[in-house]
């Protein structure tokens, strides 16, 4: 890796129909591997040979496993659902998850694989970055300190909240770069603006866990501040990424990527949106056909930036009714436990909106009982400690009338647009 180059490394432009054959080249392998040290992997894939799988064709053909399986799979087996092929003491950190959802750092460096991220986000070696994603129990945090720190930067852990303690050390350190959710940069630069705490030296941002709408966007752009995205998760890592060309989302290296019907595993043809399904090339974590639940579209062509990887439209919201919130999942079952512990709200939908350029959550409760007055303003505190205790983040609660919601099964409505 050259600090002149465009390219984290060569194998970003070598010719598509290369990278192709590598990547199927190394299927067989992996099969055999996750068969063989994935107890999940050799159950569902009893029967199959490994050898035979060395075409998209054959992969389709085997089943796909869904994020919404992880909670229930590691309830029966512990602690990763027979998913994982090293033991828990030998990975390097463990996670829990709101769902809650157990997970792995394994031992290598950049284990999720985003320096590649970064460095097409214009960061180097050498300098410093402020990281606002949470380190606490979450893998965020770490996922993008391993990326900065085998980049060779520098990380200011800063995590979530304690705003001006985190303005204090910017305006001290002058970070050239932000790592963390695409609302909280707004947050800091405000907050510095608004207490003449110099945040001017951030330039550059690499942000995930939720939208990066066009607005904002822009706006950060007005500041100084040139703002890429990138789509990983806690279990695949890496996934796409932005670079300065913002056309569509660069596919990582190490991956298949497959488009599917939602609820299927049928891939669709280029263009058609479905839900993103991964197949990585891990020796910690060799997870085939993995469903992310979350919806693209591979995008035709190349990107303009002269990476040749597939392209995809990036995060165009949930085929499930989950969503992301803050960088956070927010799961209907979560709903769900709220519900039993006020036995007062016969049923209740989490709406999630925009407010100015920040996400925001309302949890709407049918009550049977009485609204108003003390007891109404009571109720909606003790829901609103339930909804925080649940989601792990802040929302409003909204008290509403039998029969005010609409009888259409929807739990979590994501009322963010996403053109």
């Amino acid at each position: 890796m050259s600090s002149s180059s465009n390219f984290f490394e060569p194998r970003e432009n070598r010719p598509p129909e290369e990278r192709e054959a590598d990547l199927l080249a190394a299927l067989p392998d992996q099969v055999s591997f996750a068969k063989a040290n994935a107890p999940y992997f050799a159950k569902i894939l009893k029967g199959v040979e490994p050898s035979d799988i060395n075409s998209r064709e054959a992969l389709a053909a085997m089943p796909v496993t869904r994020k919404g399986d992880l909670v229930s799979l590691q309830k029966s087996a512990p602690p990763f659902g027979g998913l994982a092929a090293i033991e828990a003491g030998t990975a390097t950190r463990l996670f829990a998850s709101p769902g809650p959802i157990f997970e792995l750092e394994g031992p290598k460096t950049d284990f999720w694989r985003v320096a590649r991220a970064l460095y097409a986000a214009g960061f180097r070696s050498g300098e410093v970055i402020h990281n606002s994603f949470a380190y606490h129990l979450t893998p965020g945090g770490w996922i993008l300190d391993g990326g900065a720190r085998a980049l060779g930067c520098a990380v200011i852990p800063g995590g979530v909240g304690n705003t001006q303690q985190q303005v204090e050390a910017i305006a001290h350190f002058r970070p050239g770069g932000f790592t963390g959710t695409p609302d909280f940069l707004k947050v800091l630069l405000d907050h510095g603006r608004d207490n003449k705490l110099d945040c001017s030296s951030i330039t550059k941002a690499l942000v995930s866990g939720g939208a990066l709408f066009p607005s904002l966007r822009q706006e950060y752009k007005d500041r100084g501040v040139d703002v890429l995205q990138c789509y990983a998760t806690a279990e695949l890592g890496l996934i796409a990424y932005e670079s300065p060309a913002q056309d569509g989302m660069i596919l990582d290296e190490d991956i298949i990527v497959e488009i599917v019907r939602p609820g299927t595993g049928t891939p669709l043809p280029e263009g058609e949106v479905g839900e993103v399904v991964v197949t990585l090339l891990d020796s910690s974590y060799p997870l085939i056909r993995f469903g992310t639940g979350d919806m693209s579209a591979i995008m035709p062509g190349r990107s303009p930036c002269g990476r040749t990887a597939p392209r995809i439209r990036g995060w165009m919201g949930r085929a499930d009714q989950a969503a992301k919130v803050r960088g956070m999942f927010v799961q209907p079952s979560q709903v769900a436990e709220i519900l039993k512990r006020h036995e007062t709200v016969g049923k209740a939908r989490l709406v999630i909106a925009r407010h100015g350029e920040s996400d925001a959550m309302t949890l709407r409760c049918e009550i049977s009982g009485p609204q108003g007055g003390r007891d109404g303003r009571a109720l909606a505190a003790a829901i609103a400690e339930s909804l925080r205790d649940c989601c792990k983040m802040r929302g409003e609660v909204e008290l509403v009338a039998p029969g005010d919601l609409p009888n259409d099964g929807k739990v979590i409505d994501d009322q963010r647009s996403y053109d």
